[in-house]
């Protein structure tokens, strides 16, 4: 039997608050969940196993890490706020005294963590599991992605809007450059809404839960060369392709003969080019 783990309620939730003179910021969007049905669920729909290390990235108060550590091997969790970083596992012993040796807390900020800060003394994360801050959440997923190649899969908790461009495809009216480039490293997909209510405080937009699934780049080009395509592409949707390019490709003449040895016509947009097509014209660059 796994450890049992007490989860938070929103009266523990704002009693920590008040012992740490918490009070909460925009600036680095914290929002606490309050609810253990919600955690609970956002547990059963990551589908972790014994077996996985996960990766955390704002645990705040503790919320879902307690929910995470009596179903995994262990939990690493980055928390930039250094009074939050310290208190969690202390808030671990308390509350999940069993699973307190599986806990291991990074203090850092998940834009520039490094693998070799998540593998130190341990194996490296296998899943990603958070509540993500909703002005840096695309961000913060696209270097985890790219920094810890063992991430094989993710769940996190973003903005509803922004659960929507992660996941949305080509021809869709919010697929952009979110979209596009998260389906370099994995296939996303919306997992089910979150009401605001389950937030300490209350956030004034929607969130909604994003699934991740790893899968292998679709090009061996560089992928600098074909993000650098899909920022020039996406920077001017309105044009066509052969003018959004022109800069990027030296001309516009230049950007019409890439793409045309890439087989895209010239005359579509980016929006309907998948990341499969970006990289097609990121190779043509090296060949023509």
């Amino acid at each position: 039997m796994p450890p049992q783990a007490r989860l938070l309620g929103p009266a523990d939730v704002r009693r920590l608050a008040d012992e740490l003179g918490l009070r909460p910021t925009k600036r680095l969007g914290q929002n606490f969940v309050h609810d253990p049905n919600t955690v609970r669920r956002i547990v059963a729909a990551a589908a972790v196993s014994g077996d996985d290390v996960v990766l955390e990235v704002g645990p705040g108060l503790g919320s879902l890490t307690l929910a995470l550590l009596p179903c995994c091997r262990s939990v690493v969790a980055v928390e930039v706020d250094r009074v939050l970083a310290g208190r969690l596992p202390r808030t671990v012993a308390e509350y999940a005294p069993g699973t307190a040796d599986r806990l291991r807390v990074v203090p850092a900020d998940a834009m520039r963590v490094r693998a070799g800060d998540l593998t130190a003394g341990g194996p490296a994360p296998t899943a990603l599991v958070a509540n993500l801050p909703y002005n840096v959440a695309v961000p913060v997923v696209l270097h985890l992605l790219e920094e810890v190649p063992t991430l094989a899969r993710g769940l996190v908790m973003v903005q509803s809007e922004v659960a929507d461009r992660m996941a949305a495809g080509p021809g869709s009216r919010v697929y952009g450059v979110p979209s596009a480039k998260l389906a370099w490293y994995a296939e996303a997909r919306r997992a089910g809404p979150v009401p605001r209510a389950v937030f300490w405080p209350v956030p004034n937009v929607d969130s909604a839960l994003v699934a991740l699934t790893r899968r292998p780049p679709p090009s061996a080009a560089p992928r600098a060369e074909v993000f650098a395509v899909v920022d020039a592409a996406f920077a001017q949707r309105r044009k066509t392709l052969r003018a959004a390019l022109a800069g990027w490709a030296g001309s516009a003449e230049r950007a019409g003969r890439l793409l045309a040895a890439a087989g895209v016509d010239p005359a579509t947009r980016g929006e309907q080019l998948g990341i499969a097509d970006f990289a097609r014209i990121a190779e043509a660059a090296v060949r023509v």
